[in-house]
Formats: structure tokens, C-alpha cells, sequence
């Protein structure tokens, strides 16, 4: 019987990645190439070729998922709240169809994340796992029994666009979000919502000399050496993240959370969040476990090609 293969692309702002995995999680051809940034058609072009020389070198073709920085909209099938903006109101996924001949499955790279660490990594064998991607800004994806839950509007696990649970009052309104309204999880729990609290805090403090211009990471760093105001601020955002994860278990009640993008990198995270939520969740005691990830950036090829592995059930 001929093994079957399952191409997953990670569509991605600067870079395009292919990644074809088998049914035993087994990986047979890698390739990566930059994004033709602004030119549709271009990147079009770039993912037939991919997916072309990943046929050629294997011998076989194969079932296509793809992970995009937007969702499809449930409207009018085209693409939407993509930050690769030459993307929207495009019809990726017919246009893809047309030109391969086969069906397209498409999802939002943070619902690849949570299929990934589903499937075969980090909260494989549970029945519920929200994925969080923690970066330049903030998406979950919600994965029960190995499914990716879309909802009927395309956008199941958009935490990020939530308000910041139980506001205090120096955090209320909070800062304007891109998405128009403000108090955003994403503007508090981004990168660079923590640093934006290191700025504000600093600046409150007369005569501070302390360095205004440090990433999220070189933050984190110098908590973890002890530095009384990166300490201060990384424990703002531990309070910020207790809150919003508690919702997301007061309402779903997921058996795992697993942690992806930039901040998730920060062990200090794992164990002060969990120490410091069940003050918020409607609960005796919470049983949803806090983890990193398994397989880290590769969650989101590797989740489309998951998503790839769905047409064979279907």
C-alpha cells in the first residue's frame, strides 16, 4: 500500500515553510522560502512550487493543509484578519484548489499550534487542549478530540480580543488595540505588552535610569537575575495571564493549556500562573495543567500538515 504523505505549509509573513509528515509522525521532506511580501499572485506561485518540488523528490502526491495568519471568512470563503495584509478578501483556498486539483485545507496558525501539540505533542492523549501563542501578539486555537473547534464564525480561541478579566483600576480603559477597542489581552499579554508595562513603570518613577529601550526577553532576563523592576513588571503580566487563562478554563474547561510563541520561553510562567489562578477560576481546585510546547516553532507546520492528515477522514 502506498504510504500516504501529508504536505503541511506554514504561510508566514517572511517565510513559507513546507513540512510532509507520515501517519506515524515521521518527517520526509523539509523546505523553506521567503515570502513574496505584497504579491498575491506571487505567493500563490510559491506554494505550488513548494509543494511541487516536495512531490518530485518523494514520488508521491499528497493531501495539503495550510496554516495562515489569518481565518477564512464563513461569509464570502476569502481570507480575513490576515497581518499579512495583501492576504485579505483573497480566496486562498479556492485559488490553491483550482490550481493543484485537489482539496485545501486551511486554518489559522495558532489552531496549527493547538493540532500539533494535540495530535503528537505536549497534550497528546487528553481530550481538550487549548494552544496559546504568547508573541508580538496573542491567538489561541481550541482542539477537542483531535479537532480543530472553528466555531460558526471562523474565529473560536480569539481570547486575545477579549477585555482583560477583573481590570484594576490602573488598568482600565487600557491602551487602544489594532482591532479598534481597547483593553485587549492581546495589548497586556504580547511581548510587547510587557514591555510597554516596563516603559509605564518606569516612567512613573522620578529621576528611574534604569534602560527604557530592553525587549520582552532581555525583561525576563534580568527578573531572573533579580532586577527589582523587570521582576515587578514580570509579575504583573504572571497576574494579567492568571486572569485571562482563568476565564478561558471558566468557560471551557480545558484539560491542557499548552504555551506557545516568544514568552512561552519563560519558565518562571509554568509555575507562577498555576500558583497564582485559582484565586480566579470558579473551582475548589484546577486540574487543567499549564506546559510548554514539544515542538516549539515547528507546532505550526507541523499542524497543517496534521490538518492535511483531516481529508482522509472525511
Amino acid at each position: 500500500m502506498e504510504q500516504r504523505i501529508h504536505l503541511g505549509i506554514d504561510l508566514g509573513g517572511t517565510k513559507i515553510e513546507l513540512l510532509a509528515l507520515d501517519k506515524d509522525s515521521q518527517e520526509h521532506f523539509r523546505k523553506r522560502i521567503a515570502t513574496p511580501q505584497g504579491d498575491y499572485p506571487a505567493t500563490i506561485n510559491a506554494i505550488v512550487s513548494l509543494i511541487a518540488d516536495a512531490e518530485q523528490a518523494l514520488g508521491v502526491q499528497g493531501h495539503v493543509g495550510i496554516g495562515t495568519p489569518g481565518a477564512v471568512s464563513q461569509l464570502t470563503g476569502s481570507m480575513k484578519n490576515c497581518n499579512s495584509v495583501w492576504l485579505n478578501n483573497q480566496p486562498l483556498r479556492s485559488d490553491l484548489e483550482n490550481r493543484l486539483k485537489r482539496p485545501v485545507r486551511i486554518a489559522n496558525d495558532a489552531n496549527c499550534f493547538a493540532l500539533s501539540e494535540a495530535t503528537d505533542g505536549a497534550g497528546a492523549g487528553v481530550s481538550v487542549v487549548f494552544g496559546v501563542i504568547l508573541g508580538t501578539g496573542v491567538g489561541a486555537g481550541l482542539v477537542v478530540n483531535g479537532r480543530i473547534i472553528n466555531g460558526v464564525n471562523g474565529i473560536a480561541g480569539e481570547w486575545g480580543h477579549n477585555p482583560l478579566p477583573w481590570p484594576t483600576k490602573d488598568e482600565f480603559p487600557g491602551s487602544y488595540c489594532y482591532c479598534g477597542n481597547r483593553g485587549c489581552i492581546e495589548t497586556w499579554l504580547s511581548g510587547p505588552g510587557l514591555v510597554k508595562d516596563y516603559q509605564r513603570s518606569l516612567n512613573s518613577l522620578p529621576g528611574q535610569k534604569d534602560d527604557l529601550s530592553l525587549t520582552a526577553q532581555e525583561i525576563i532576563a534580568q527578573a531572573n537575575n533579580g532586577h527589582a523592576h523587570s521582576l515587578l513588571s514580570l509579575n504583573r503580566y504572571v497576574d494579567r495571564l492568571s486572569r485571562g487563562l482563568a476565564h478561558v478554563i471558566n468557560i471551557i474547561d480545558p484539560d491542557v493549556i499548552v504555551l506557545g510563541g516568544g514568552m512561552s520561553n519563560c519558565d518562571y510562567l509554568y509555575t507562577a500562573v498555576t500558583d497564582n489562578w485559582l484565586q480566579y477560576v470558579f473551582s475548589d481546585e484546577v486540574k487543567t495543567q499549564l506546559i510548554a510546547p514539544e515542538f516549539g516553532d515547528s507546532s505550526g507546520v507541523r499542524g497543517a500538515a496534521w490538518l492535511a492528515a483531516t481529508i482522509d477522514s472525511d
